[in-house]
């Protein structure tokens, strides 16, 4: 049984006592609160909760996100860190692995959870909150909201441990734009950017003639290369070539 399989590890977590707590009386509380109130809630329990603690309280991880975490006595064991060269690429760490993975899915009813941990260290978390019945995103990193104005996608991804990139709705006015069943996004997409170094955000918005469909952004030195689709990634066809600001130290 899961509570028994982390039963120790949650004595000496109380973010994942609480975090298990709160998810496993989720009809509850949203009875108690709306659904917004709610999110915020788990949101902010999310920031200061550890992959072992998503593990402890029942979320699916990259390995499945529909089942709970298989191998408990793996997972909850302490961390290994690991060096910048061993750092996981895009911060998809899959398990079994002590400390457990970098990424932690869940659902109840009409509403999704997707926490996305960065690299290796866990320094960052991104929380995207999907509410279909009322068709929103919401997106939290390190507690902070981000995006707020902007339709996004369910899912995001980590660049080197510091930028969290994520599809946004693109411009109705651009000339192959397109919408239909299915997208979670239009067809034609934006790309936010959030640089956890500054706490700041971005959001990339195509011109008439950037087709972005697929949009790949890779670092390249202090430079972040913004690709239409993969193939043009393939072949080192970037549309837009930005400068990146240096970390403060």
């Amino acid at each position: 049984m899961r509570d028994e399989a982390w039963g120790e590890y949650l004595r000496q977590s109380p973010e994942g006592t609480e975090l298990l707590a709160w998810w496993q009386q989720v009809r509850d509380g949203m009875s108690r609160t709306d659904r917004d109130a709610y999110g915020e809630r788990l949101a902010s329990l999310l920031a200061d909760a550890s992959a072992r603690d998503c593990a402890a309280a029942g979320f699916g991880c990259t390995r499945r996100i529909d089942r709970v975490c298989r191998e408990p006595s793996v997972c909850r064991l302490d961390p290994v860190m690991p060096t910048p060269a061993e750092e996981a690429p895009r911060g998809e760490r899959e398990g079994p692995v002590q400390g457990a993975c970098g990424g932690f899915h869940s659902f109840r009813g009409d509403f999704t959870v997707h926490v996305w941990f960065s690299g290796g260290r866990d320094l960052h978390r991104a929380v995207f909150w999907h509410d279909m019945e009322a068709s929103t995103v919401r997106l939290w990193v390190d507690g902070i909201p981000v995006g707020t104005a902007a339709d996004l996608n369910p899912y995001g991804h980590w660049l080197d441990g510091r930028l969290l990139v994520v599809q946004a709705e693109g411009p109705d006015d651009h000339p192959l734009q397109s919408y239909g069943p299915g997208l979670p996004v239009t067809g034609i997409v934006s790309v936010l950017i959030h640089d956890t170094a500054y706490g700041s955000t971005q959001t990339l918005i195509p011109g008439p003639h950037e087709t972005w469909t697929e949009p790949h952004v890779v670092r390249a030195g202090e430079t972040l290369r913004v690709y239409a689709t993969p193939e043009a990634r393939i072949a080192d066809v970037p549309d837009r070539i930005l400068s990146l600001r240096s970390a403060p130290e």
